[in-house]
Order: structure tokens, then C-alpha cells, then sequence
């Protein structure tokens, strides 16, 4: 999974802030890449994190060339598109009490749903929201 930001720098750090592992980075441009996503001279840096289980990567990245837009409203939960990302996690409230004391915050409460999961959305820079969700079933905590 990729995510556009304006600031590398800050998103990187907040999803370090929630146990993701830096995998390492480039600055990329040339003919391929203006080819792949169809802008002219496109040049960018990117970092790619794993999740603390292992379980994927996301490529973090920002665009000198062409510049992009600085204004954008902060989005909603409920709009339209890709709203946030969700991976599992041993401790919930730990993990949300890491985010905190980083400077981030949930974008409404800590809930359990059914039973089956504690759950809750941290809010980052630039609107990033990240699900972390805590099995509460022991068949489901053990699984990974």
C-alpha cells in the first residue's frame, strides 16, 4: 500500500510512533516513473515501514516535482475513498498510550466490538488514521 503526504518527515515518525519498523528509503524519478503515474518530471522520496507483526509495508512518499497542492481539508472518517489503514496489535491501549505521549490521538474512543475485537482510530499528521485492533478472543490472539 502507498500513501502520498506533504510531510515525510512527520508521517514517518508517526507511524513509528505506533510500532512500525523503517524499512529504508530513495529518492526516485526518470522516465519510468513519469511513465507509471503519467506527470511529467516527477520526482519524490520514499520510505517504506512494516508493520510490527510483519504483516506488510507501506510506502510513505512525498512529491517535490511537480509540486503539489499544501491546501486540503482534514477529511472525515465516513468520506468517500481510502480513509485509514487497520492492523492488529497485542495491546491496544498500550499502543494508543505510545501515540499519546507522541504527540497523536485517537480520533474518537477506545471500543469493544462483540467481543471479538478492542478497537479504536489514532489520527496522524495530515488526517492519516490508523485502526489498531486487539483480538479478544484467545483462538484470535494466538493466530498472529
Amino acid at each position: 500500500m502507498g500513501m502520498v503526504v506533504h510531510d515525510l518527515d512527520a508521517a514517518v515518525e508517526f507511524f513509528m510512533a505506533l510500532g512500525f519498523v523503517r524499512q529504508g528509503g530513495a529518492e526516485i524519478s526518470g522516465p519510468w516513473m513519469d511513465r507509471i503515474i503519467a506527470l511529467r518530471g516527477a520526482r519524490a522520496r520514499m520510505v517504506m515501514v512494516s508493520a510490527p507483526d510483519g504483516s506488510g509495508k507501506l510506502e510513505l512518499s512525498t512529491f517535490s516535482e511537480p509540486a503539489p497542492e499544501k491546501d486540503y481539508p482534514v477529511l472525515p472518517a465516513n468520506a468517500h475513498g481510502l480513509r485509514h489503514i487497520a492492523y492488529r496489535v497485542a495491546n491496544v491501549e498500550a499502543v494508543v498510550e505510545k501515540a499519546r505521549v507522541a504527540g497523536y490521538g485517537l480520533v474518537g474512543e477506545l471500543v469493544d466490538y462483540e467481543g471479538i475485537f478492542r478497537l479504536g482510530y489514532i489520527r496522524g499528521p495530515e488526517g492519516l488514521i490508523v485502526e489498531v485492533a486487539q483480538p479478544l478472543w484467545e483462538d484470535l490472539a494466538g493466530s498472529g
